[in-house]
């Protein structure tokens, strides 16, 4: 049976991914941030997953906004890097697992999430940024194979934080039922609080989010019980992506280890976290 081996909750902020094109991790501005990341990475690189499933938006970049999911999932051998207005990132194309990916839309239909299916699909930053995250020198090919779940952040009314962990939940479950035997790894992606426009342009809450980072791990439903209104208030317009962390959340089940956590602010006027857990057991 295939297991979910750990969850990465992570900010996608393009710059980030432009920082790593472009060779300026060890910039004064970086250092920092990328300094972080390296005990994760190198735990992560020793437990090399089958499969990730990938939970993050697009940012108009593949969809057109005329259509607008809830939730939605690939299907596809492989995706495109998809141009976001000045040329595709210099990253390998991402490998799907078409066999992988139809079981969990059946699976997660037959729970009751009704998903928009993606037989193709370019992939944007909210994407393949996570990805370099987690291996920043994938040479020719990504170390895994990857299932890209979207969920909409951008245009209300977006789920609700309980509706994400619900269906985290039965994503965990939906792995588990795969009969081969593969070690599976989940991303949420997104956050944490930034507001890129309006009167709030430039808002970071550092409070929420440190309070966050501890909840993700001891006490989701918490986080889940908030509206989406409240998220907007707390963590800005854009703040709300955090709810898709609750989706890789509810995948691990109770039973986790925290390997390691960063803040950082600011990554691009954003509030940039990430959190690793290595899961210890199937739960709901």
């Amino acid at each position: 049976m295939a297991e979910v081996i750990w969850g990465l909750a992570t900010s996608h902020v393009p710059s980030i991914g432009a920082a790593m094109d472009h060779g300026k991790t060890q910039d004064p501005y970086w250092k920092p941030l990328f300094d972080g990341y390296g005990p994760a990475r190198e735990w992560m690189a020793e437990h090399t997953p089958d499969i990730a499933v990938v939970i993050y938006n697009d940012h108009a970049n593949a969809l057109d906004m005329s259509v607008t999911p809830t939730f939605a999932l690939g299907t596809a051998e492989s995706y495109r890097v998809a141009d976001e207005g000045w040329g595709s990132r210099p990253v390998p194309a991402v490998i799907g697992n078409p066999e992988f990916s139809d079981h969990l839309v059946e699976s997660l239909i037959d729970a009751s999430f009704d998903l928009t299916v993606y037989q193709e699909l370019d992939v944007d930053h909210g994407l393949t940024v996570p990805l370099s995250v987690y291996c920043p020198d994938p040479g020719e090919r990504w170390p895994c194979a990857v299932v890209p779940l979207l969920v909409n952040v951008i245009q209300y009314p977006q789920p609700t934080a309980a509706r994400c962990l619900a269906l985290g939940r039965a994503l965990g479950e939906a792995i588990r039922s795969f009969p081969e035997d593969l070690k599976v790894a989940v991303f949420g992606t997104g956050g944490m609080s930034h507001q890129l426009a309006g009167a709030r342009a430039g808002l970071i809450n550092q409070d929420f989010d440190r309070m966050y980072l501890d909840a993700i791990e001891h006490d989701p439903d918490k986080l889940a019980a908030l509206t989406r209104e409240e998220y907007i208030r707390e963590a800005g317009s854009e703040g709300i992506e955090l709810i898709m962390w609750l989706i890789m959340r509810g995948a691990l089940g109770p039973r986790l280890r925290r390997v390691h956590e960063t803040y950082h602010v600011p990554a691009s006027n954003t509030a940039a976290g990430m959190v690793l857990f290595e899961n210890l057991g199937p739960g709901s």
